[in-house]
C-alpha cells in the first residue's frame, strides 16, 4: 500500500468515525428531549461486591454540593465511629448522621437486641424520610437488615411510598428483598471479581474499607 492509499484510508475513517459519532450525538438528543420528567428515587445498591456505601456517599457528597440537606442513618455497622462521619462535619448545617448499629450480627450475637437497634433506626429514619425540607436520604445497610428479618419489607416498602415526591431515598447493603427491588426506581448490583482479603489475607484498611 502506498503514503497515499493508506493516507486517504485514514481520511475516510476518520469520515465513518466522524459520521457515526454524529449520529450517536442526533440519538442522544432525541433521548434526552423525550426525557424530561423529574421525580424523587428509591435507589438500591446491593450484590456481594464492595463499593455500596462507598457509591451511595458519592451522592451523598454531590447532593451536599448542590446545597441540598441530607440524612444518613447507618444500620448494622455503627460499632465503630466512621471515618466520613469526620469528614461530613464540614457540613454541619446541611447534614444529619446517626450511626445506629453496634457491630456486625456476628459481633453483637444478640438478635433481640439487634432487632430493637435496627427497630430504633428505621423509627429515627422515617422523621426524614418523611420531611420535605430533605432532599436525599441514606439507610446504609438497611438491606441487611431486612435480609435478617429485623424489619418488615412490605412496611419499608410502604412507608418509602409515601415520601415526598421529589425528595431521594438511597437503601444500601446485600440482600436487598425482591420486593424492595421492584419498587426501587434505580437498582445496582455490586458483582465480586476479587477481593484481597479472600485472595491475599490482607486486612480491612483505613481509606479502604473503614
Amino acid at each position: 500500500m502506498t503514503n497515499s492509499q493508506s493516507a486517504s484510508n485514514t481520511q475516510l475513517s476518520s469520515q465513518a468515525y466522524k459520521q457515526k459519532m454524529q449520529r450517536r450525538k442526533e440519538v442522544q438528543e432525541e433521548r434526552l428531549k423525550a426525557r424530561s420528567q423529574e421525580k424523587g428515587l428509591i435507589i438500591v445498591n446491593t450484590g456481594p461486591g464492595k463499593g455500596k456505601t462507598s457509591a451511595a456517599l458519592g451522592m451523598v457528597v454531590r447532593s451536599l454540593g448542590h446545597g441540598f440537606n441530607v440524612a444518613i442513618i447507618q444500620f448494622i455497622k455503627g460499632a465503630w465511629e466512621p471515618a466520613e462521619k469526620n469528614v461530613f462535619q464540614q457540613w454541619e448545617n446541611q447534614l444529619v448522621f446517626h450511626a445506629m448499629g453496634e457491630g456486625f450480627t456476628w459481633e453483637t450475637q444478640d438478635r433481640e437486641r439487634d432487632m430493637e437497634k435496627a427497630q430504633a433506626a428505621w423509627e429515627t429514619s422515617l422523621n426524614y424520610i418523611h420531611d420535605s425540607n430533605y432532599q436525599l436520604v441514606l439507610l446504609d445497610e438497611i438491606n441487611v437488615a431486612l435480609k435478617l428479618g429485623y424489619l418488615e419489607v412490605g412496611t419499608v416498602v410502604a412507608e418509602l411510598a409515601g415520601k415526598p415526591a421529589d425528595s431521594h431515598v438511597i437503601l444500601t447493603g446485600r440482600g436487598a428483598p425482591n420486593e424492595l427491588i421492584e419498587a426501587a426506581d434505580l437498582v445496582t448490583e455490586m458483582k465480586l471479581v476479587k477481593h484481597p482479603f479472600r485472595e491475599q489475607g490482607v486486612k480491612a484498611q483505613p481509606g479502604i474499607e473503614f
